[in-house]
């Protein structure tokens, strides 16, 4: 795709979103299966289903614009769903592992916080309001996984952390 105007960053960034967030469709059932932290697992299922609510929000966005959001790859998320793999994967001592994929999924949510901010500032440049609020929701709901991934780790650290005291 050719950028020759602001309208077609914002119909790339749309693309890019989309195809992060299908991926993501895939890859969190694994992460939650890893999990051993209930909290953790419970989480990644929750997420699951926000996610899945991403996917539709951005199917009804691609439908307002007249834009098909299929046929792109979003090579930065595949990175993350390949390194959050790479440590599903490792032999790992359990509550280790939470902690990694915590942080895996971090990485995620600031990918994805950064992508819809972008995402909004140009929908909202080129007058696309109600695009920009849709976008604006997710945005929101990522920004609010951050922080309760962000407290699990504190949470699981302390823990780590009295354990190592003892």
């Amino acid at each position: 795709m050719k950028l020759n105007s602001i309208e077609d960053l914002l119909h790339q960034e749309l693309k890019d979103l989309f195809n992060a967030e299908t991926q993501l469709v895939k890859a969190l059932p694994k992460m939650a299966k890893a999990a051993t932290n209930p909290e953790l697992k419970a989480g990644f299922e929750e997420h699951l289903e926000q996610t899945e609510g991403h996917v539709e929000r951005l199917e009804k966005i691609g439908k307002l614009l007249g834009l098909k959001l299929t046929g792109h790859a979003c090579k930065a998320m595949q990175g993350l769903v390949e390194e959050g793999s790479e440590l599903i994967s490792e032999d790992a001592d359990p509550s280790v592992k939470d902690a990694g994929l915590i942080g895996a999924a971090r990485c995620v949510e600031h990918h994805e916080i950064a992508g819809y901010s972008t995402a909004i500032s140009l929908a909202t440049h080129l007058g696309h309001e109600v695009i920009a609020e849709i976008l604006t929701e997710t945005l929101e709901e990522e920004k609010e996984t951050d922080a309760k991934l962000t407290d699990l780790a504190e949470t699981l650290l302390a823990k780590e952390g009295e354990v190592a005291n003892k």
